[in-house]
C-alpha cells in the first residue's frame, strides 16, 4: 500500500493503481470520456488531466494512465486544471455540439458556449470501440486510421469488415452513443458514425423455446468456436435456460 494526498485528503492506495482508479474509489470526481474498468486506458480524451507534486516538482498528468507513489500529491480541480478542461471542453462542444452526453458534461465543467467553429460530428475519436473489439472481442474489425483533422473510425477500405460478428461491442461501450445498434425482428443493424462506412446488418438466432430472436448467429458461431462448444448449445436463449 502507498499513500498519497489528492485535494488535500490523505489516501491508501494499492501500489500500481492509476491516480483516477483511486479517486473514483474514494468518491473524488475527475471527468473522463475515454476510460472503462474494462478496457486498457489509453488517455485519449484528456479530460481527466490532473496536476501532480512529485520530489517537489509540479506537472500536469493523465489521471487514467499515471500509477500512484508513495508521497504523491493530486490536484484534481486547480485553477491551472480547469482552465484545461475548459478549453477541452470548448473543443469537445464545438466537434459534437448535437450531444447530449457532452453538452452535460460541458455544463457541469461550467461551459455553456464553445469559441471554436461548430462541426457536425458525433464520434469523439476516444478510441474505446476500436480497442473493447480488440482487447475484449477480440477480433479487430475496425480502427482508426488517418491523421489529425482526418482521424476517424473505420474498417479497412471502408468496407463492411467480414471480421465483425455483430457483437454490439462498439455501440454498447461508445460514450456518446456515436454507433448504433438497433434490432428489429430477425435482423440486427449497425451503424457506424462515418458516413463512407455501409451499415451492417446480421441475422439474429431465433430462440427454439421462446421463439424470440436473441443474438447474431455470427456472433454465436464465433463464441463456439472459442469454446469449442457444438452450435447447438446455442438453440436456446438465456432466459429459457433459466
Amino acid at each position: 500500500m502507498v499513500t498519497l494526498t489528492i485535494d488535500g485528503r490523505e489516501v491508501q492506495a494499492e501500489e500500481g493503481a492509476t491516480i483516477l482508479e483511486v479517486a473514483r474509489d474514494n468518491n473524488i470526481y475527475i471527468p473522463t470520456l475515454c476510460y472503462h474498468e474494462g478496457i486498457a486506458p489509453y488517455g485519449a480524451c484528456r479530460l481527466c488531466l490532473v496536476e501532480i507534486v512529485t520530489h517537489g516538482r509540479e506537472r500536469l498528468v493523465a489521471s487514467c494512465l499515471y500509477p500512484t507513489e508513495e508521497g504523491l500529491v493530486v490536484r484534481t480541480n486547480s485553477e491551472r486544471i480547469a482552465n484545461h478542461r475548459k478549453v477541452l471542453m470548448e473543443l469537445l462542444l464545438a466537434r459534437s455540439p448535437g450531444s447530449p452526453v457532452i453538452q452535460d458534461l460541458a455544463r457541469r465543467l461550467g461551459v455553456e458556449r464553445t469559441p471554436f467553429k461548430l462541426e457536425d460530428e458525433s464520434c469523439i475519436l476516444c478510441g474505446l470501440c476500436v480497442r473493447a473489439c480488440e482487447e475484449v472481442v477480440g477480433v479487430s474489425a475496425i480502427s482508426l486510421v488517418n491523421r489529425g483533422v482526418n482521424r476517424e473510425v473505420s474498417a479497412p477500405f471502408y468496407e463492411t469488415p467480414d471480421t465483425c460478428i455483430g457483437c454490439g461491442s462498439c455501440a454498447y461501450i461508445c460514450p456518446v452513443g456515436a454507433i448504433k445498434l438497433e434490432d428489429v425482428g430477425d435482423t440486427r443493424t449497425i451503424t457506424m458514425p462515418n458516413p463512407k462506412m455501409p451499415k451492417t446488418e446480421f441475422k439474429l438466432k431465433k430462440c427454439k423455446i421462446c421463439g424470440n430472436y436473441w443474438a447474431p448467429e455470427k456472433q454465436l458461431d464465433y463464441i463456439a468456436r472459442q469454446s469449442d462448444l457444438p452450435p447447438e448449445a446455442f438453440d436456446i436463449c438465456p432466459n429459457c435456460r433459466d
